[in-house]
């Protein structure tokens, strides 16, 4: 059986780029943005708060979807679109974790100038 790549990798850390990997367009950024700034569920058409096609746009609900961080709910011919505020408070707190294991001042290099 040959393994893929990420494969190679634990567990977590595997699980950590699939959560990171859901955040790296900034499309899905900015709907995100759009749905904390409008501060309630949207049921509409959010590909026209983006420069994108709607398929684009569906593209990327769907990657976020996928991940957990939004929740869409079909209303009728209508999708409401919601922030799911536990997945949310997940990826702050594995991304915070992540950065306070490689933020120690030794890992660092720093040239003398």
């Amino acid at each position: 059986m040959v393994q893929s790549k990420t494969e190679l990798f634990d567990k977590e850390l595997a699980e950590m780029a699939v959560l990171f990997k859901a955040l790296a367009h900034p499309a899905r950024l900015r709907i995100l943005q759009f749905l904390a700034e409008t501060q309630t569920c949207i049921t509409g058409d959010i590909s026209d708060e983006l420069p994108l096609g709607r398929t684009t746009v569906n593209q990327h609900l769907k990657e976020l979807k996928d991940n957990g961080l939004i929740i869409g709910q079909i209303e009728g011919v209508k999708t409401q679109y919601c922030i799911a505020p536990d997945k949310l408070k997940l990826l702050k707190e594995v991304l915070v974790g992540f950065l306070e294991k490689i933020e120690k001042a030794d890992n660092f290099c720093v040239k003398n100038a």
